[in-house]
């Protein structure tokens, strides 16, 4: 397997895995266990999507395959654990990239509206109305606990030239690092 490394490493956080790797078209479990160990990967997370840019980050995208998110909506960084939309309603396009598919964005139909539950680090139940771009986070978030990537919302010509552009990167990455890649799996 080939892997290539997209995000610089960071003592303190993770490596984002991108587009290729297995465990981003995996299901995660729910999680069952809120503690300190769960408050320290939220930590580290948090460190990584403030690092690459982002203002989501679903654990999956760091290799864990469990059923929660960080987030920076512009209050603060916070944490949903086993979330759930509840309710949908609406149609928003808009321009969306993905911490995961580095460099690419496309116009993406979601709804505009949507009522999400989950849990806090303290176990508290949380209930979110979101609008628009608020929406559209915890939507996008809600596609890496399913093991989908924003690619799957692409017509089969744009999935062939964005997977052309990301496997052209690693490649020009790989020769120019002489370092392993983290995230790629040359049979994708």
């Amino acid at each position: 397997m080939l892997h290539i490394l997209l995000y610089p490493r960071s003592m303190d956080s993770y490596t984002i895995r991108v587009f290729g790797d297995p465990v981003l078209k995996k299901v995660a479990e729910d999680v069952e266990n809120i503690d300190g160990d769960l408050v320290s990967t939220c930590e580290r997370m948090l460190t990584a999507m403030y690092q690459a840019p982002g203002i989501g980050l679903a654990a999956p995208q760091v290799g864990i395959s469990k059923r929660f998110f960080v987030y920076d909506y512009g209050d603060g960084p916070k944490v949903l654990i086993n979330p759930v939309i509840k309710e949908s309603d609406g149609e928003w396009e808009f321009e969306e990239g993905c911490l995961s598919v580095p460099g690419l964005s496309w116009n993406i139909i979601r709804p505009k509206l949507i009522h999400i539950t989950g849990f806090d680090l303290n176990g508290n139940e949380i209930s979110i109305e979101a609008d628009e771009l608020e929406s559209r986070l915890y939507q996008h978030e809600m596609d890496h606990l399913d093991g989908r990537l924003l690619l799957e919302y692409l017509d089969e010509d744009q999935q062939l030239e964005a997977k052309r552009i990301l496997r052209t990167r690693i490649m020009d990455q790989q020769q120019n690092s002489g370092t392993g890649l983290t995230g790629f799996n040359s049979a994708s």
